[in-house]
């Protein structure tokens, strides 16, 4: 009698130690550790038809391909109409809590339409126009605290497609990728004020930085169309460059790391993994494979020593050590990948399709499949936090409900 007490109370209990981060932060670009990794979990590992329950939808918001920063149940995002850049802050319901002009920005001619996804740190938030223009906005009500411009401060040098960098908040400092003669450059996050340039000439790609922290020193990584760069997070000084991909016009994703292992999959054919060490504030990067996954134009996403994309041949997968491909879903059209509680959430870079997939090493299984609607490319990065799944398509921001039972 004993036992099957304890056994019934085991039970009855149990659904309390499955949770979701309820109180959980997205404060910009790939999450709170910029790996595309959602904190949540006790999430659902399997939609019903028709995809999970749609909990509010957000019309209008502008174009763009720009993702959500999701903070304090405030979602922020940015859209481009009636030809100005906005930043949109709207409530955990999905309403209009206020909308700010960024300013009147340039725009590619077939690619028109917000690009950055905004940062949001305490109560400001950071925001990357197309053109170039940096601003602090107050969290509050949007207005704009200080701006800065990466072509004329900096002599920014930009790629075909204009800047579609979301910049980055280090500690002090906003660190954002002008190109140009000063490459990366710091700026003092409260007042807007040059804190140190790398000078490493570059043109600038359209991926963000990533910090990889030891225990003696931090570093800060990106792509450009010269390949990838490392400087030290506090001088700026150049750490390590690797001309991998140098000369492509598509270097588009961000690189990513986790557990040593540094990757990078431009537009194209395939990408490139390090293992990275550091001892003594001495860095190293040993190139040990060239991981068969392609981008389409977004990002992938890596997890336990695995790596996830889509370059047109579906969902792919492949291990990390090696390189080599593991499997592949060549229906599932993986534009953009993130990863939560175990499971890949796909989106797809044209129609505003999305997938939840279940991973193994040796093989996907499709649990879930809704569509979004919207026009052009969808190219917005899905987010995952606080048992939501946000997906941006074109003009509309569709939050739905994921949370388990």
């Amino acid at each position: 009698m004993k036992n099957t007490l304890t056994r019934l109370t085991a039970l009855l209990l149990a659904p309390l130690a499955v949770s979701y981060a309820a109180d959980a932060q997205w404060p910009g670009w790939l999450g709170p550790n910029r790996d595309g990794h959602s904190p949540d979990t006790g999430l659902l590992k399997q939609w019903p038809e028709g995809g999970p329950k749609l909990l509010w939808k957000a019309e209008s918001i502008g174009s763009g391909w720009s993702s959500v920063a999701v903070v304090d149940n405030r979602v922020y995002t940015t859209g481009y109409s009636d030809g100005k850049l906005m930043l949109v802050c709207l409530d955990a319901n999905g309403k209009n809590v206020w909308r700010a002009e960024h300013g009147i920005t340039d725009n590619h001619a077939n690619y028109k339409g917000a690009r950055s996804t905004p940062t949001v740190d305490g109560d400001r938030v950071y925001f990357i126009g197309n053109d170039g223009l940096v601003a602090c906005h107050q969290a509050g009500n949007g207005q704009i605290v200080w701006k800065r411009d990466m072509v004329a401060d900096f002599g920014g040098k930009r790629g075909s497609w204009y800047y579609a960098e979301s910049p980055l908040v280090l500690d002090n400092l906003v660190i954002v990728t002008p190109g140009g003669e000063s490459g990366i450059v710091a700026l003092d996050k409260v007042t807007g004020k040059d804190v140190w340039k790398s000078n490493v000439p570059l043109t600038a790609g359209y991926s963000s930085c990533i910090p990889l922290r030891a225990a003696d020193s931090t570093i800060v990584v990106n792509g450009s169309e010269n390949g990838l760069l490392a400087v030290d997070a506090k001088t700026g000084r150049k750490v390590w460059e690797h001309d991998f991909s140098s000369g492509n016009r598509q270097n588009i994703a961000t690189p990513a790391y986790e557990d040593g292992f540094l990757v990078w999959i431009p537009r194209g054919g395939g990408g490139i993994c390090f293992q990275v060490g550091s001892e003594g504030g001495k860095w190293s990067f040993k190139e040990i494979s060239r991981p068969a996954v392609g981008t389409r134009p977004g990002n992938y996403v890596v997890a336990q020593g695995r790596v996830y994309g889509g370059s047109g041949r579906g969902l792919t997968c492949a291990d990390l050590k090696s390189g080599k491909p593991l499997w592949s879903l060549p229906d599932v059209d993986a534009g953009q990948c993130c990863w939560a509680d175990g499971m890949v959430y796909a989106f797809s870079s044209k129609d505003g399709t999305a997938w939840l997939v279940e991973p193994s090493a040796t093989g996907g299984k499709v649990t879930g499949l809704v569509q979004v609607a919207g026009r052009g490319s969808s190219w917005s990065h899905p987010v995952v936090v606080g048992g939501r799944l946000y997906l941006r398509y074109d003009t509309n921001l569709y939050c739905y409900d994921v949370k388990g039972e």
